[in-house]
């Protein structure tokens, strides 16, 4: 089994270490055996660390000289094995540290460089020391006010250098944002990180250039993040004719943009209304990526999407144009047309049999079609009320209020009616009714049915009568009191005399 990185790095330290401890031991031998072997047989000796003759006379200069040299290289040499001793212990320990014990930490980038900063100040301490301790007499406070004029040129000249290096510290310390991020910054561009140093940032933008930012430029800047393990919202707009139904556009939009690539299925896609514009209704679709460094071309994909899905169910998008309207000459035909329409559609509800096709077509006249949205209230409970409501196309829920929560208690579809009471007798509305999806009625007023009651009075009883057996059905349903219902009944024809102004 070959040895691990762990078992070749401890080998080694111990066996530099060892050498060089051995050396270090050595050294005060040989200085021990050049002083008291060597300098006697040049009829030198060292006295109160002073160089002398035997006879106590000072030495030649040669002499001084090349003992001083001598010297200086055994202090240099130790000097030297001190520091490579140190710089040894000062590394394992750090791959102790930094490799081992925080080798899951996910900051690598800030564990290097804390590594290189607190090992380049343990080795200038560690070497004034060391130095202190072979030359004592040297001061080094001199050294150090004249290191200190060196520091703050050194400072000047590289302050890009340093404020790049401690704006890496603080970006590393915090991490905005990690490699794979795709980063927008402001009047700069945007693209995908790719390198986090202590110096830089390295951005691929989506042009496939490399946007390369010092860390001190990127500290100043204002930085929009989209993290690649997150869900990024993107919206894209569009618009369509006033012509064009909502309720379908939405319905149609969404279907068509959940099914599109890289459209994240964990959240349903959302297609509302932004905005009422000159030339048509304002949308926008709102959808989660999967991968968001590819937003661009999913954006041009929901955008095809949009298109294609116009193009089959014949929706239309919005343009400035400008429309000129002629008049037809045959607009009676067409009014005709609608007159008939709406005639059938009365004679078919209940209390309006008794009409024959005369006042039914007087009737048709006088009421109008209304549109109503999903969700939206056409009659509530309580409100005073002068029409009744005929369902053109589309579903009506009726609900009435229970524990402070409206109930659905019935669901009223094509050709069914609603608010006959009060339109005959002017009652407040007895329930709310609610558009369950793009709902089209015929709305009915008092004004359009009280020439006909005025022309021919005896109708006053006929429908009156179906108003009373249809009110026996809905009682129930309604959660009426009976005996409140019964006083109702007996009133209802004086009800509709006095609420139309009939003798």
């Amino acid at each position: 089994m070959p040895p691990s990185s762990f078992q070749k790095r401890a080998v080694f330290f111990v066996a530099f270490s060892g050498i060089v401890t051995l050396i270090l031991i050595a050294f005060p031998l040989v200085e021990g055996w050049l002083q008291d072997f060597v300098l006697p047989q040049f009829a030198l000796q060292i006295l109160d660390g002073k160089l002398l003759n035997t006879d106590r006379s000072e030495p030649s200069m040669m002499s001084s000289t090349t003992v001083s040299l001598v010297v200086n290289i055994f202090h240099i040499i130790k000097i030297f094995l001190w520091m490579a001793l140190i710089i040894a212990v000062v590394r394992f320990i750090t791959f102790l540290i930094f490799q081992t014990v925080l080798r899951s930490s996910s900051q690598s980038e800030i564990s290097s460089l804390l590594k290189t900063v607190l090992s380049i100040i343990i080795y200038i301490v560690s070497f004034f020391i060391i130095f202190q301790s072979q030359y004592p007499g040297v001061q080094l406070g001199a050294l150090f006010s004249g290191s200190a004029i060196l520091g703050i040129v050194v400072g000047l000249a590289l302050q890009d250098t340093l404020g790049n290096l401690f704006a890496g510290i603080a970006l590393q310390a915090d991490k905005p944002f990690q490699v794979g991020d795709v980063v927008t910054i402001s009047n700069r561009g945007s693209g995908v990180i790719e390198t986090v140093s202590w110096r830089g940032v390295k951005i691929r933008t989506f042009q496939n250039k490399l946007l390369v930012m010092s860390n001190a430029v990127m500290g100043k800047e204002t930085i929009e993040v989209a993290p690649r393990d997150n869900l990024n919202a993107r919206i894209v707009f569009f618009n369509t004719v006033y012509s064009s139904s909502p309720s379908r556009t939405i319905q149609l939009v969404r279907e068509a943009v959940r099914q599109t690539e890289n459209v994240s299925q964990k959240l349903r896609p959302i297609v509302r209304i932004l905005n009422f514009g000159d030339s048509g209704i304002e949308w926008e679709v709102k959808y989660w990526a999967d991968d968001y460094t590819r937003y661009n071309d999913t954006d041009a994909l929901v955008r095809q999407r949009i298109w294609y899905v116009f193009q089959r169910e014949n929706i239309h998008f919005a343009y400035p144009t400008r429309t000129i309207h002629i008049e037809p000459k045959r607009a009676e035909a067409s009014l005709d047309e609608y007159l008939n329409t709406t005639a059938e559609l009365l004679h078919a509800v209940p209390i309006f049999a008794p009409l024959s096709d005369e006042e039914l077509d007087k009737l048709a006249q006088g009421s109008t079609n209304r549109v109503f949205a999903p969700g939206e209230a056409i009659v509530r409970k309580g409100q005073e009320g002068k029409s009744m409501f005929v369902i053109v196309r589309g579903a009506v829920d009726v609900q009435i209020p229970e524990n402070g929560l409206p109930k659905t208690i019935n669901r009223l579809r094509d050709n069914d009616f609603f608010g006959e009471m009060s339109l005959l007798t002017g009652q407040p509305r007895s329930a709310t009714v609610v558009a369950s999806e793009e709902t089209e009625v015929l709305q009915i007023k008092k004004t359009s049915l009280k020439p006909i009651f005025e022309a021919n009075p005896e109708l006053v009883e006929s429908i009156g009568q179906i108003v009373e057996q249809r009110r026996a059905l809905l009682t129930p349903v309604l959660g009426l009191e009976t005996a409140a219902v019964e006083d109702m009944d007996q009133g209802v024809f004086s009800s509709i005399r006095k609420f139309f102004g009939l003798k």
